[in-house]
């Protein structure tokens, strides 16, 4: 059955976690869409968000990060990891996730919890409204961390639950990030 006939005549509340997550498969599983190259996230009313691929520089910025995560054990690293919250579904730049978060999440397409840790790095096109948005999505939906990484002025901001922290509780040296 054709998946736009299932869809409902309006949306009349914002959508939840799970139906965002359903929506999200089904655009993955859409011939359609695999031709798309981007970045796409969905906002609450059901809306798709695309964005270009970013730039080279924020590439090799991600790639850091991703080797630098890779460092930690007990976990994972991913690119461009899709995360159902309640505000919408997002997709980090970079993610880590523990083995028991793997594990109970490796069959999600767009999970409904956040990893242990979520990281967003900054493009010229972000609003801080769409960082912060996105940092608190993050931590009500599990992350223990959220860093908005800086290229431009070679910094990195860490959140916790309980506000912005002095430090990350993951143990990384972040010296050579912006090598």
């Amino acid at each position: 059955m054709n998946h736009m006939m299932e869809a409902p005549e309006l949306i009349e509340a914002p959508l939840s976690r799970e139906e965002l997550a359903v929506r999200y498969e089904k655009l993955c599983e859409d011939p359609w869409m695999a031709k798309i190259d981007g970045k796409i996230e969905i906002d609450v009313w059901g809306r798709v968000m695309m964005t270009p691929p970013p730039a080279y520089k924020h590439g090799l910025l991600q790639g850091r990060l991703i080797e630098i995560l890779g460092a930690l054990g007990g976990g994972r690293v991913a690119g461009d990891t899709p995360i159902a919250t309640s505000a919408g579904l997002f997709a980090a730049d970079v993610t880590w996730a523990s083995d028991a978060f793997v594990r109970a999440h490796e069959r999600d397409v767009a999970p409904q919890q956040a990893p242990e840790l979520c990281i967003e790095v900054v493009s010229p096109s972000n609003s801080r409204d769409e960082l912060d948005k996105k940092r608190d999505a993050y931590l009500a939906s599990g992350a223990r961390e959220v860093w908005i990484v800086y290229p431009k002025s070679k910094r990195c901001e860490i959140f916790g639950p309980n506000g912005k922290l002095d430090g990350s509780a993951f143990p990384l040296d972040l010296s050579q990030l912006f090598k």
